[in-house]
């Protein structure tokens, strides 16, 4: 959904019986067609019964999707970003923002995000860090390092030397999810700060803000992407995949509650740090295809300037905060949430290319009536 704009939502779905557990989609439609209404209308309309019902039954997309049902994690993260959606967007017509009711799907939603992260962490790999800051932020960068997602191959081989400018689109697609609102992330993060950490967040974000020059606002150079490859709501809403849904939700939800912001300092300085060399490959691929120098440029922006707010963050943030246990097992959590999830959602891009790949070969190499492209039977 686009800021000041009126929230669509569906026909309301069945009601599905309390002896009746609902479908993943079923649950999706139930809490969403709730979103587009007043949150006392919402209150209002659940008794007991029916409030735990309607948890009861996203617990169950939870429990699909923590078992490895895709369906169920596509419905989950899509219910989770519609709500955020809710709570991170200006429309012009009524949404369920303060209901009782959305908080607790919310939280369930959440909490069964956290707990699937967790289980990609390694048994004792944030009990291994060092206790002292510098020597900890060292820790932090050689995990890093040694990730699987450091310099991913689909940024340094395909992206680089063979997407298209359909691959290119998909891609910003798929990077709006966090790229597109950093500064609204920054702006929830920083709330509760002080000193030198407050000081380094307010430069990012100004950063952000184009150093006060609205032509050079980051989310408007960004959107000038969207405007070279003509991309929509309905497009944003068709071809955002399940993965890259994840790395927007958990963004938004670090950053929105105080008691995460250990992770969300983790999860943003990472994010910082691995953006300059990736970006450094979509720059090259966007000059080999010869697209509008006008799509480039938050790209080329950031080549530069991340590569300083990484290490502003880490100096000024990390090293400052990472003075108590639970200060550095977060910071950890946070760093080890994004390399992680980032992976799975770069994997999933590879393996989509293959794919199509191998559909296109076999497209190319029979014909309906069986015959190969050289003529043989």
């Amino acid at each position: 959904m686009l800021d000041g704009q009126e929230w669509e939502h569906p026909v309301p779905a069945l009601q599905v019986p309390v002896d009746q557990p609902a479908g993943p989609r079923e649950a999706f439609e139930e809490v969403f067609s709730w979103l587009g209404r007043e949150p006392d209308e919402v209150d209002d309309a659940f008794d007991s019964a029916d409030r735990d019902r309607l948890v009861a039954s996203v617990e169950s997309i939870n429990d699909l999707a923590f078992a490895g049902d895709v369906e169920a994690f596509n419905y989950q993260q899509l219910l989770l970003s519609k709500i955020y959606a809710v709570a991170t967007q200006i429309f012009t017509s009524p949404v369920a923002e303060g209901s009782v009711v959305i908080h607790e799907v919310t939280r369930a939603l959440e909490r069964a995000c956290l707990r699937s992260e967790d289980r990609y962490i390694e048994p004792g790999q944030i009990g291994s860090a060092p206790k002292e800051p510098a020597a900890f932020l060292s820790w932090l960068k050689r995990v890093a390092k040694n990730h699987r997602v450091y310099k991913h191959p689909y940024y340094r081989e395909y992206i680089r030397d063979h997407a298209t400018a359909e691959d290119l689109r998909k891609y910003i697609i798929q990077e709006s999810v966090v790229d597109g609102r950093f500064d609204d992330l920054l702006a929830m993060m920083q709330v509760g700060t002080s000193g030198a950490e407050k000081m380094e967040i307010a430069g990012n974000f100004w950063d952000e803000m184009g150093n006060g020059n609205p032509d050079e606002v980051h989310t408007h150079l960004f959107n000038q992407i969207f405007q070279v490859f003509s991309i929509d709501q309905e497009d944003l809403d068709r071809e955002l995949t399940a993965e890259a849904l994840l790395s927007g939700n958990l963004a938004v939800l670090l950053c929105r509650y105080r008691r995460f912001h250990p992770e969300a300092i983790g999860f943003l300085g990472m994010t910082e740090w691995l953006a300059p060399d990736r970006f450094v490959h979509v720059v090259h691929a966007w000059n080999r295809l010869g697209l509008p120098d006008v799509g480039i440029v938050y790209h080329k922006l950031h080549i530069t300037i991340d590569s300083r707010h990484a290490a502003g963050w880490f100096h000024n943030v990390v090293v400052p905060s990472a003075t108590s246990v639970r200060m550095r097992e977060g910071i950890a959590r946070g760093a080890l949430w994004r390399l992680n999830s980032s992976a799975r959602y770069l994997d999933e891009r590879l393996a989509k290319l293959a794919d199509d790949a191998t559909a296109e070969a076999d497209r190319l190499l029979i014909s309906p009536k069986g015959v190969t492209h050289d003529g043989t039977q």
